[in-house]
């Protein structure tokens, strides 16, 4: 797989209310209300995951947008700004953030094969994760104070990982979600690590998706995935707020913040394995002390 369909720039991935859509290949269009919505129109084609999907959704004041979940779970995260999502006769009431390096956020699961209403009054960018499931589990809020909120690595490794839904936090049939804050000038996703075949108890097979946003405007950083096996994904790009990577395999990371300026990153990760897992291998060459 070459560089340009790895790394997905802000701005070459967007689809009608989508900003940036990513997802495996679907014939079905997307249920939208075009009066309130913004449509974005994509601009380069970039390889399809086959079971993970991010979207992003961008809702005016007064917007609302109609998501048809399909063969998919998704969980519907505020990056900016609150939102009501109504599904399954319920209405989940997300206060949400003013931005991402705010703190963690509430959040809601819609089932597959549910249709899922999102209004927001103010306004607000919201993350659509999604994952292919074959169980259909009941829709339902996630709140703030219930997110992990974990100290990840030391030094000029240290991060902040909130694990909203993580494999032992949340319950999901498929999809893995969490969100990481690195320190301007340090390295997360380190060390390099990969989660691309089945080997129980050691490794669980997963596709991630990275979805990077940056402190303060001209941020950027940097994402490094190496191969894994001949032919396997390479990639060193230079990301900044709205680019996305994508992880079909390999061992991937750091990634790495510019000097003053944090960087976020939500990953989003689902695959074929028998459970819904998260498990690594560290690439040998470089995880002496750093564990």
């Amino acid at each position: 797989m070459d560089h340009q369909e790895l790394h997905v720039r802000a701005g070459t991935a967007g689809r009608d209310a989508y900003a940036l859509d990513i997802g495996p290949a679907r014939d079905a269009p997307h249920h939208t209300t075009p009066h309130h919505t913004t449509t974005h129109h994509t601009t380069t084609h970039h390889s399809s995951p086959r079971y993970s999907s991010l979207r992003v959704l961008d809702l005016p004041p007064g917007g609302s947008h109609l998501l048809a979940a399909g063969d998919s779970e998704w969980l519907v995260v505020p990056l900016g700004g609150g939102c009501t999502v109504r599904t399954e006769g319920l209405d989940l009431e997300l206060t949400g953030r003013t931005g991402v390096f705010e703190g963690p956020t509430d959040f809601a699961y819609v089932p597959r094969d549910a249709d899922a209403l999102i209004t927001s009054g103010a306004g607000g960018r919201f993350a659509l994760a999604g994952a292919r499931c074959e169980r259909r589990l009941p829709a339902r809020r996630g709140p703030a104070p219930e997110v992990p909120v974990e100290a990840r690595g030391s030094g000029n490794c240290a991060r902040t990982v909130r694990n909203f839904a993580a494999a032992d936090a949340f319950a999901c049939d498929r999809l893995i979600a969490v969100e990481v804050i690195t320190p301007g000038g340090n390295w997360s996703s380190y060390p390099p690590h990969k989660h691309d075949e089945h080997v129980p108890g050691r490794e669980s097979e997963l596709e991630e998706i990275y979805y990077f946003a940056f402190e303060r405007p001209g941020g950027y950083g940097y994402h490094r995935i190496s191969p894994s096996r001949a032919g396997g994904a390479e990639l060193l790009a230079e990301v900044r707020s709205g680019d996305a990577v994508l992880v079909p395999d390999g061992w991937h990371g750091p990634s790495i913040a510019q000097p003053g300026n944090a960087m976020y990153y939500l990953n989003v990760m689902a695959g074929p394995g028998p459970e819904r897992e998260w498990k690594i291998s560290f690439h040998p060459d470089h995880v002496e002390g750093y564990q």
